[in-house]
């Protein structure tokens, strides 16, 4: 069979001779990779193949190269990079001759083969003539093909490669896509490419637009395309301008006062859709910029320090005329827009928040008149979008002047419930959640609260979207009213809610008596009961206790069920009922505490049957064994009847390591069960900590998952103590290994992933630090705190540390002095580094200065 035919098969409508063909495909890439690379480049570049098999062979090109999976992306690297230069060269050769394919279509998969190569081989410092090639092709003026497949293969580049690598050439590139870009260029398909191209630039042109007269070549360029004749262009113009206000906002004052204001206050009023989105995502951008400069003025502040930028106040200057443009486009709801689509009202609403959030108490006088003139209004357009805009400025104005408001509008947004639209009382029971989440003390107890949870608990016998609003509705409601009674230093009061606490968990639990969950308003109604439950005051303890029950019943009836399961449908509706079951549970579980001691042995049961009948679903596997994790942390030393018939089913997923988030939750147990049985665990210690050393060599398991274990190490020490000798030299000589691992500044993903990594050590050193140093075995110490000590030093001085890395790192210091406060490690103690830091005056959170504070005590002992 030849390549043109065996790619043909890969797409035919016969499932058989598709998958036929397909593991025909991954057998040749896998025995003869050089040969299976050229064959696809011959097929890819070969203008006399079907178009459809021409593109079948640029995917498969583009997937020998690329993927999404870090590990698998280097090995498919790692072979390329293995190629002869002949065979490398012959496939570059192939895809870069169809840049310039007379089929756009054949052009646009070369694009992505040429760029998927450039990540491989850019970064090694080969094909260093690629983007000299590209600029020669962008400036071909006879093939409109070449130029434009050119241009989307320089923005794919520019998205997969780190700035720095294509800085040297970063003008070169920037003066071909805006050559692309400018009105001159007679071709609007051109035009669109240049237009992205330039979207996926812009983060590695910093330097040009530090240059004045670059920005303002630039900006006039973009500006002009968002008045383009083309539609696309238009579109692509305004997206462009939301990332430059995103990565740029501080060089924008003057281009806001000479054009954007007016270019984007029309741009949202435009008579496409795609064009008003994009206008007003613009602004939605200006509001988040200058929310978080606000936040960061607020900290500097505090700090009697200077922020870095200072907001131009931009969306204040521009409320007068971008605020009615947003209300008039809430009026633009579609009746039956669909559920996951982005429509311009709901764009408008999503800015109108963050408007408010940006601007505060401006934003009310300019709400209010719009409200009241549509708030009755007889198209239902017009009261939805009152009270949308109502329930949108809920964040941002001072609370104190939205109180009034909310206490004048509640009677009428509670009757608003039972609107003849569906849309008018879907909105409603979002704003009332919102106000339930935001403002809960405007809901006074003896006006408001009987009639709101009348509408709400009514409301839960409606449509699906509206039911899930009130079950949100309600669990924002017990949320914060159990907060403010906390703050107001009276958790164990009744609370207002105490009269209604049956009634409403009763009805929330009818709703998950339905059999499907449109618009997700099931799982929503058990969140809220675990809400409820969560926050019960003592006097609703019989209501968690009676719904456990109920619960349990339900995860017996469904396991019972289980061999009637056929369909996948039928088994992912099983799977989230059990989660969802298991949530409650667990809140039950921590709610009670010792209390769920009566009803552990029927819980463990239904676990034990779950874990047994979820097969490899892991997700219902997570939620059962942090069912497990729960109960070991509430019953402690009583868990231990539970463990031997848990453990055949802990080990396995311990050893699953494909699957990282169920691997993570079984590591998670051990610490669980360690920390339940305290000195008991120490039985188990032997096969935890051989099984939690072997994932460490593993090639597969996920790093993360290997922070994870390191930090269970110090759950093990901590709870066995003494007992932790036989483990000790080789946990931390892993400790020692992990903790030389140094970031790469230019590799963010490393930098944070090493800031996790010294976390994990830390809490590992903390552990076992604490669980020797009040026993004779602390002397093993010695000989490994120089280390631990040096570790801490490097965390205190990395300039991108946590809070929490930091708190950890004078914890131990502190640990340290107090388990050799007889002056064993008084030189280590001395050291001016140690010193220095503990006096740090640096900012800090409060938790973090009293650890340092400690720390300096207990050093100053160690050194007597």
């Amino acid at each position: 069979m030849n390549a043109t035919e065996l790619l043909a098969n890969t797409l035919s409508p016969d499932a058989n001779i598709r998958q036929d063909a397909t593991q025909k495909m991954e057998a040749a890439a896998h025995d003869n990779y050089p040969e299976y690379m050229l064959m696809l480049s011959s097929v890819l570049v070969d203008d006399n193949s079907p178009i459809h098999v021409r593109n079948a062979a640029g995917l498969a090109l583009k997937n020998g190269l690329t993927a999404r999976e870090s590990a698998r992306q280097t090995d498919l690297s790692n072979r390329w990079l293995a190629l002869n230069n002949e065979t490398k060269s012959k496939i570059k050769q192939d895809a870069l001759i169809t840049l310039g394919s007379s089929n756009s279509k054949a052009g646009a998969f070369a694009s992505q083969v040429v760029s998927a190569i450039a990540a491989v081989e850019l970064p090694q410092g080969q094909w260093s003539d690629l983007i000299e090639i590209l600029l020669g092709f962008v400036n071909n003026q006879t093939n409109v093909n070449l130029r434009i497949a050119t241009l989307q293969t320089i923005g794919y580049i520019c998205e997969a490669i780190k700035p720095e690598i294509l800085s040297l050439r970063s003008n070169e590139i920037l003066t071909a896509v805006i050559h692309g870009a400018r009105k001159d260029e007679p071709s609007p398909e051109v035009q669109l490419a240049a237009i992205h191209a330039l979207f996926n630039s812009l983060e590695f042109v910093r330097e040009n637009f530090d240059r004045d007269g670059e920005r303002n070549y630039i900006m006039q360029v973009v500006c002009e395309a968002t008045q383009n004749n083309s539609v696309a262009v238009q579109v692509g113009a305004f997206e462009c301008l939301v990332r430059i206000m995103s990565l740029y906002y501080d060089k924008m004052a003057l281009y806001m006062e000479q054009a954007l204001f007016g270019l984007t206050v029309v741009g949202m009023k435009h008579p496409d859709e795609r064009v008003a989105l994009q206008a007003v995502e613009f602004w939605s951008t200006v509001c988040e910029e200058e929310i978080e400069l606000a936040i960061e003025a607020q900290e500097a502040h505090e700090y009697g320090d200077v922020p870095e930028t200072e907001s131009r106040f931009f969306a204040k200057t521009a409320l007068p005329e971008i605020l009615p443009v947003l209300l008039q486009l809430l009026t633009k709801q579609e009746e039956d827009a669909d559920e996951d689509e982005w429509t311009i009202a709901m764009a408008a609403s999503t800015c109108l928040g963050v408007l408010a959030g940006a601007v505060g108490d401006a934003i009310v006088p300019g709400i209010i008149p719009f409200i009241e003139a549509n708030i009755k209004a007889e198209d239902w357009h017009h009261r939805e979008a009152a009270v949308m805009a109502f329930g949108s400025i809920l964040d941002g104005p001072d609370p104190n002047v939205l109180t009034p408001l909310v206490n004048q509008a509640l009677p009428l947004l509670i009757d608003m419930m039972t609107d003849s639209n569906m849309h008018v009382k879907d909105t409603t029971a979002w704003t009332l959640g919102r106000i339930c989440d935001l403002l809960v003390t405007t809901i006074k107890p003896d006006v408001h609260l009987h009639p709101l949870i009348s509408a709400l608990v009514l409301g839960l016998q409606d449509s699906p979207r509206i039911v899930t609003n009130c079950c949100w509705a309600l669990m924002n409601l017990a949320d914060q009213y159990s907060i403010y009674y906390e703050e107001d230093g009276d958790s164990q009061r009744n609370g207002p809610l105490a009269p209604y606490y049956e009634g409403v968990v009763q009805a929330l639990l009818r709703v998950t008596e339905s059999t499907g969950n449109e618009a997700n308003f099931r799982t929503a109604a058990y969140e809220a009961i675990t809400s409820y439950l969560t926050q019960a005051t003592p006097d609703a303890i019989t209501v968690v206790q009676s719904t456990v029950v109920t619960v349990l019943q339900r995860m017996e009836h469904l396991l019972s069920i289980q061999s009637q399961i056929v369909g996948m449908d039928d088994r992912n509706n099983w799977n989230e009922l059990q989660s969802n079951l298991c949530s409650v549970v667990i809140c039950v579980i921590r709610k009670l505490n010792e209390g769920i001691q009566p009803l552990a042995d029927r819980i463990m049961t239904l676990i034990l049957q779950l874990i047994q009948s979820a097969g490899k679903t892991s997700t219902v596997l997570e939620d059962a064994f942090l069912v497990v994790g729960a109960l070991a942390a509430s019953l402690e030393s009583n868990f231990s009847p539970y463990i031997q018939a848990f453990l055949p089913y802990l080990y396995p997923a311990l050893k699953a390591h494909e699957d990282t988030q169920l691997c993570t939750v079984a590591v998670g147990i051990i610490g669980d069960i360690s920390r339940a049985l305290g000195e008991q665990s120490a039985q188990y210690a032997n096969p935890f900590m051989t099984v939690l050393l072997e994932n460490l060599q593993s090639d597969v398991l996920n790093r993360n998952v290997k922070i994870s274990i390191l930090s269970c190490f110090g759950d093990i020490a901590l709870a066995i103590g003494p007992a932790f000798e036989p483990y000790f030299e080789t946990t931390m000589g892993v400790l020692r290994q992990a903790g030389a691992v140094e970031p790469n500044p230019l590799d963010y993903d490393l930098v944070d992933y090493v800031g996790q990594l010294r976390e994990g050590i830390l809490e590992a050193y903390t552990g076992i630090v604490t669980g020797l140093k009040k026993s004779e075995k602390a002397v093993m110490l010695i000989n490994h705190s120089q280390n631990i000590l040096e570790l801490v030093h490097r965390c205190l001085t990395d300039e991108e540390r946590s809070d929490a890395l930091t708190r950890l790192a004078y914890g131990l210091i502190g640990d340290l002095a107090e388990c050799f406060s007889n002056g064993q490690l008084k030189q280590l103690f001395l050291s001016n580094w140690i010193a220095s830091e503990l006096r740090s005056r640096s900012r800090m959170p409060d938790e973090t200065k009293r650890t340092m504070r400690w720390a300096r005590e207990m050093v100053k002992i160690a050194t007597q």
